[in-house]
């Protein structure tokens, strides 16, 4: 039986999804959200769109179908070293000064955040590049902080398993370093080592928080192909909480669709979608 989603009924839908991740669904993404929530309808066994809202907002008190439901409609698009001008950059210029500097100070602590971090390529194609710039890893404190909103995508993220098609940007060096083919059932598929997990901390984070955790400020944060959700206020809200948890002279990475503009921001530009504090 075919399930309507009324326009009164997707305005609903549309203000609650705003309010809890920030995403800004136009009126053009109706059918999408449609086709995506009817599997939870079905699921729960619910017969209408307002049965489903009421269940979401007051039925169910644990909160984890509002996670099922923005889950849903995330969409999660990535690669490993996705926009490679990103990466010649952190390793060609910023590491390489980063790293004097730490060492000039005798500092070895480094952190880095990859917000909105998908099904963990990201996070993961910056753990290889900090492993081969840093040589003796071993002896610093380096943390990639690496968050998302879905749930879903992140279980997959902490499990490193990926299908062989998806390693084509990885060269076969570092596939040697920092893979490991999978067995019998996954032959495949590849597991990325525990070189590349232990540096890595996974955590599920709203960016809609109205503030952020962060007891120290990291050296660069990863943000790419995020904001492209959500509206100019909340992408100006965003940019100011980014810019208070960097570190003196730290990095912004954006995606190559984004853009600063009209956010006010305090970021001086480098090069195209990376600006500095």
């Amino acid at each position: 039986m075919e399930i309507d989603l009324t326009d009164q009924e997707f305005a609903l839908f549309q203000q609650l999804i705003y309010n809890e991740s920030g995403i800004n669904l136009s009126p053009a993404k109706k059918e999408l959200l449609k086709s995506r929530l009817v599997k939870r309808l079905r699921t729960l066994s619910l017969k209408s769109f307002k049965e489903y809202y009421k269940y979401v907002t007051e039925g169910d008190t644990t909160g984890k179908e509002m996670i099922h439901m923005i889950d849903c409609i995330s969409t999660n698009l990535t690669e490993f070293f996705r926009e490679i001008a990103h990466f010649n950059f952190l390793s060609g210029k910023l590491l390489p000064a980063l790293l004097e500097k730490k060492r000039k100070n005798k500092e070895k602590r480094i952190r880095v955040w990859s917000a909105g971090c998908s099904s963990g390529e990201e996070p993961y194609s910056l753990s290889m590049i900090l492993n081969e710039h840093i040589g003796q890893i071993n002896t610093w404190d380096v943390k990639i902080l690496a968050t998302d909103l879905s749930t879903r995508v992140l279980e997959k993220a902490k499990q490193g398993l990926y299908h062989k098609d998806r390693l084509k940007n990885i060269n076969a060096q570092l596939l040697h370093t920092y893979f490991r083919k999978g067995g019998s059932h996954f032959e495949d598929y590849y597991q990325t080592t525990d070189v590349l997990k232990k540096i890595i901390v996974f955590r599920r984070f709203n960016l809609m928080e109205k503030t952020f955790p962060f007891k120290g400020q990291f050296d660069f944060i990863f943000c790419r192909n995020v904001m492209i959700y959500f509206n100019k206020q909340t992408q100006s809200e965003l940019i100011s909480k980014f810019h208070k948890h960097l570190a003196p002279e730290g990095h912004l990475f954006i995606g190559h669709s984004e853009s600063l503009a009209g956010t006010n921001s305090k970021f001086k530009y480098v090069i195209p979608t990376v600006y500095q504090k």
